[in-house]
């Protein structure tokens, strides 16, 4: 089974990281290629429904498992069977937060290993930006405007 990793960091808490994370609704706003998410329908499969960007009419279930303190997140799509494990660490120092994603492809779907490599990437470092420019510090931390 083809994997892989990788990493990033944000300024911003491990708890702003997590709210963005944990969220499906949010996904959108940093996951590359996502271009809507629903709930599952009356009888559906999976936590939620993600639907690819430029494919209205192609659902994709996904399944979400979290662990209890915030820190773990594992999202499987029902469809195609990858994995994407996140994992959030905070920095020492309260500096911010270490995010961390392991990716499993199927054989199947090993095909698509360079390109999900490009769409993890992207997608991992909008979640950071978007974090750290929702983080509270991030506002105290940056420059005063002159004028």
């Amino acid at each position: 089974m083809p994997t892989f990793d990788d990493s990033t960091t944000t300024s911003a808490p491990v708890e702003g990281v997590w709210k963005l994370l944990y969220d499906p609704a949010r996904f959108p706003e940093w996951w590359a290629g996502v271009e809507a998410i629903e709930p599952p329908g009356p009888g559906g499969e999976g936590d939620f429904t993600m639907y690819p960007a430029g494919y209205p009419d192609f659902p994709m279930p996904q399944a979400l498992r979290a662990d209890g303190d915030g820190r773990k997140v594992t999202i499987s799509c029902l469809v195609s069977d990858l994995v994407f494990a996140w994992r959030l660490e905070p920095l020492a120092e309260d500096d911010g937060t270490r995010i961390t994603v392991h990716v499993e492809i199927p054989e199947a779907e090993s095909h698509r290993l360079d390109a999900q490599r490009g769409v993890v990437s992207a997608s991992l470092r909008s979640l950071a930006a978007l974090a750290g420019a929702q983080s509270p510090r991030s506002a105290t931390d940056a420059p005063r405007a002159r004028g």
